[in-house]
């Protein structure tokens, strides 16, 4: 079966045509807010510096921008030096012509450089401005740079994750940025029906990143506050479900398993051959299970390490019992849901052929999302964009001479 091969639909309808974004974000979080929004249709402009662009450009593997071919996908590419002479002008003249602007810079350096936010609203006073950081616009950290990495740490979420007896462990990938990409598309668009729909005039988005991702810890701080309990980190294990953690196979394969209800777990007991666990008063509810979590999975692990993973997972789907295989990238690629629903895609790509990349999330029956075009090479719009501000070809040639753009 394999990866499916889509082709590029330029004028394919998208529920989101006409709304014009101003992207002058850079690395993942900015990215991956403008990708849901091109995704499905609206207009993102990206604004890079002359001759080195956004940074994901240089995230390179086997010599190769991937980053950037993925998070890039669906978007258009200018550049603009903001240090050049003219620069603040030529943006006042472009921002009437958008919907939105993002941005990501340090703390007040659009004001430094006279375009605050009350400077862009006078230009577009419909105008959404989504203001990407680490830890806001307010409060004493707002200064601080926003790397993922330290919000992931400062969160929570480190020390909940990894094992009690080692180190806490950050993601192996830029997680709060992605988190708090999706929860500013979700804003964006919130903001922009306001401006269509209900009269509303333009309004700042404050993105934080450490509040996106602090937010899928759920109730740890309401846990925390009643309590006074600091959550341990437990590996794979959960401290709100027991059966739940990852098995040994008889192969050097894994399952993981989450039998998170009381029903699911007379399952998995009577599957592996011992129903009579569930009246033990050690496993007879979840909280008996929490507490006795390490004899559970050393039960539920005995039994499983004297199957190969392909045995395991096949019993236990005959049984009705939640599991799963423990894929690395390439199985995940291989299997045969994953292709048939076609949650990878390969992309016609001018340097590769074609370049794997997920499909575009979540699936709209009536109207969804489209692929329009390729990632854009630095400044590839330039003479499009710049005259849609009234720039002649003449000037917009001569201020890439100048190394304005």
């Amino acid at each position: 079966m394999g990866i499916h091969s889509l082709p590029f639909e330029p004028d394919a309808p998208c529920p989101l045509d006409g709304v014009k974004v101003l992207d002058f974000s850079r690395l993942v979080a900015g990215n991956m807010l403008s990708l849901q929004l091109a995704d499905f249709g609206a207009e993102v402009v990206k604004v890079e510096v002359p001759g080195s662009g956004d940074t994901l450009r240089h995230w390179r593997n086997n010599g190769v921008d991937l980053h950037w071919k993925v998070y890039g996908r669906n978007k258009k590419s200018i550049t603009l030096n903001l240090k050049a002479e003219g620069a603040r002008e030529m943006i006042l003249k472009l921002l009437p012509h958008f919907d939105v602007m993002m941005e990501s810079f340090r703390y007040g350096y659009l004001e430094r450089i006279g375009l605050g936010p009350d400077v862009l609203m006078e230009a577009n006073p419909n105008l959404v401005l989504v203001r990407v950081s680490g830890f806001g616009q307010t409060g004493p950290y707002r200064t601080r740079p926003g790397f993922g990495t330290l919000v992931e740490a400062m969160s929570g979420f480190a020390a909940n994750n990894g094992f009690e007896d080692r180190e806490p462990v950050l993601p192996p990938l830029a997680m709060a940025d992605m988190i708090a990409g999706l929860y500013g598309a979700m804003a964006t668009v919130i903001a922009v029906r306001n401006v269509e729909m209900n009269g509303g005039r333009g309004q700042v988005i404050d993105l934080s990143l450490l509040e996106s991702i602090f937010s899928t810890l759920g109730p740890e701080a309401a846990v925390h506050t009643v309590t006074g309990r600091v959550r341990r980190r437990v590996g794979s294990g959960s401290e709100s479900s027991s059966p739940r953690n990852v098995y040994a196979t008889s192969d050097g394969g894994w399952v993981a398993i989450s039998a998170s209800t009381q029903r699911m777990t007379e399952r998995l007991f009577e599957a592996i051959g011992s129903p009579e666990l569930v009246h033990e008063a050690r496993f007879a509810t979840n909280a008996d299970r929490v507490e006795h979590r390490a004899e559970v999975d050393a039960i539920v692990g005995a039994f499983i390490a004297r199957h190969t993973l392909a045995d395991a997972i096949a019993y236990f789907e005959e049984k009705g019992v939640t599991a799963a295989p423990v894929y690395n990238i390439g199985q995940f690629l291989e299997d045969p849901h994953v292709q048939e629903r076609g949650i990878v895609v390969n992309l016609p790509d001018a340097e590769l052929g074609e370049v794997a990349t997920h499909n575009i999330t979540p699936r709209l029956s009536g109207t969804p999302g489209r692929f329009r075009r390729p990632a854009p090479r630095i400044g590839e719009h330039n003479e499009e964009i710049w005259s849609r501000a009234g720039f002649s070809a003449e000037e917009i040639r001569e201020f890439s001479a100048r190394g304005t753009i």
